[in-house]
């Protein structure tokens, strides 16, 4: 039997420990929305569960994990989540986290604190080129709930 070739979502020969900035989403397992209900009418915002709760201190934790990391923005979907983070490595420390580190052990934290884990096996990331770029994910961050109850009706 032939099973379809998995798509490689990585950058080629891409350093993810180096300076920049990174958009993330990751995802549930079969898109389960147990993460969060989309509420409101003027103010449109997430309502966490249990679950994203936990989602919600994994990720107030990951820049006291890594000095050298910031989160500038989040918001935690039913079904994914989206970070915008950026490495701030001097590169004279030892330890330069890399993307696929922090998300792993972001996830391995989550699925200690649940009990089983609740995230697909991988995860989406795009290298943010300028400020262009930035300032769109960030629009879409602070839209993605209000594009959620849109296309819920």
């Amino acid at each position: 039997m032939d099973l379809p070739e998995r798509k490689q979502n990585r950058l080629e020969n891409y350093d993810y420990s180096q300076n920049g900035a990174y958009f993330i989403t990751i995802c549930t397992k079969e898109r389960k929305k147990i993460l969060c209900e989309i509420v409101g009418a003027n103010i449109v915002r997430p309502k966490l569960t249990r679950y994203g709760k936990i989602v919600d201190d994994a990720i107030n934790l990951i820049t006291n994990h890594y000095q050298t990391v910031t989160i500038d923005k989040y918001v935690i979907m039913p079904d994914h989540i989206h970070l915008l983070l950026q490495i701030h490595s001097d590169r004279r420390t030892m330890f330069a986290p890399t993307i696929e580190r922090i998300v792993k052990q972001t996830k391995g934290y989550i699925t200690k604190q649940i009990g089983f884990s609740i995230f697909q096996r991988s995860y989406y990331d795009h290298v943010i080129r300028n400020q262009e770029d930035y300032n769109e994910i960030w629009e879409y961050i602070d839209n993605n709930p209000k594009k959620w109850l849109i296309n819920k009706t």
